[in-house]
């Protein structure tokens, strides 16, 4: 009876350990299986792009500080920040009271130096006519044209400074050069305002159809830059919004900032997608550089890194056989191989292999 147990339990433990190594074996194929994929080398188009940062800026001429040519009271200001101005439109006046007087005391002067222009005239005639008869002497005859050229001068002196005080007149009323919005406001009503040095600003008008993304470019990508190349870009506060643009300039000289040296890159925004963008927001830029047709390309994942070289593993039948390449752009998900791989060649991609990826 002892015996009949001792063989009973010996079965059961002997099935128990077939199971358990059967279990073991097939999880063991099923995590390499989950673990190892392979893939076709294959022909595609690869695109390559530059991730940067950004700001939006006010083209050059978009914004434009007006100010006052004279000096003078503020007497009434019709801007506000924010409102909408269109290109010659009455911005802010002077009082010209001061200026009035002036220019009609220039008109008094003109009237009074055509007068004497008139007399002195009407003199010279009778002087020549009296002369040809030598009813008077030669230098009477040369007084009366001295006195004629000086009315002529003094007529047009007079004109002139009349033609002066109209422009310091008109300087009184202050007209928006551009249209655009007020973005500052650095008066009031009542201010008296100098112009001795510079001109003092009344107003910032920002012309906000004509903005443009400066990008700061890596030092290392700043020679993949063309002029021409398009753009996209993201702000945050619309960040489910793709806006375009377009390279337009790229600036010579370099802005180092913690020892990181970028270049400025100019693009012109060529679809706002009807959104209003604004100076200082800040962009996501992405700069689409040229695409490359038709190369040899392997999902970026089947590509491993050992000390500076690229390495893809080829199927070779059951064979795993480890190939170096040369890789070149990428682009979602993809890399171009320059050398190494024959297109159809089947490799692997392994999980695994994602904290190596390049």
């Amino acid at each position: 009876m002892k015996k009949k147990w001792l063989i009973i339990i010996g079965v059961i433990a002997l099935v128990g350990a077939l199971a358990i190594g059967v279990t073991i074996v097939f999880r063991t194929n099923d995590k390499k299986s989950s673990e190892l994929q392979t893939a076709q080398v294959v022909r595609r188009d690869i695109g390559s792009t530059v991730l940067s940062t950004g700001i939006i800026k006010p083209m050059v001429g978009a914004e434009v500080k007006v100010g006052s040519r004279i000096s003078g009271v503020v007497k009434r200001l019709r801007a506000n920040i924010g409102d909408i101005v269109k290109a010659g439109q009455l911005i802010a006046e002077l009082d010209d009271a001061e200026l009035q007087a002036r220019l009609n005391q220039n008109l008094a002067a003109v009237a009074k130096a055509q007068a004497d222009l008139t007399f002195a005239r009407t003199i010279f005639e009778r002087t020549k006519s009296l002369r040809q008869k030598e009813l008077v002497s030669a230098q009477d005859a040369d007084q009366a044209e001295t006195s004629l050229k000086s009315a002529e001068a003094q007529l047009k002196q007079a004109e002139a400074n009349l033609e002066y005080a109209k422009v310091q007149v008109s300087y009184t009323a202050i007209y928006a050069p551009i249209s655009g919005v007020i973005a500052s406001v650095s008066t009031q009503e009542g201010e008296t305002v100098s112009a001795s040095l510079a001109a003092p600003t009344f107003v910032s008008i920002i012309d906000l159809r004509r903005l443009e993304v400066q990008v700061y470019v890596d030092e290392t990508d700043i020679g993949k830059i063309k002029v021409g190349q398009q753009t996209s870009f993201t702000v945050d506060t619309y960040s489910d919004t793709d806006f375009k643009g377009k390279v337009t300039a790229i600036y010579p000289k370099a802005i180092i900032q913690d020892n990181v040296v970028n270049y400025i890159v100019t693009a012109q925004i060529t679809d706002s997608q009807g959104k209003l963008l604004r100076p200082e927001m800040t962009t996501n830029v992405t700069i689409f550089l040229e695409t490359r047709k038709n190369v040899l390309a392997v999902p970026t994942s089947a590509i491993t890194r050992d000390r500076g070289d690229r390495y893809v593993t080829v199927m070779e039948g059951e064979k795993r056989i480890q190939r170096k390449v040369k890789t070149g752009w990428r682009d979602n998900g993809f890399t171009e191989i320059i050398s190494g791989l024959n297109e159809g060649e089947t490799i692997l991609v392994a999980s695994t292999n994602q904290e190596n990826i390049l």
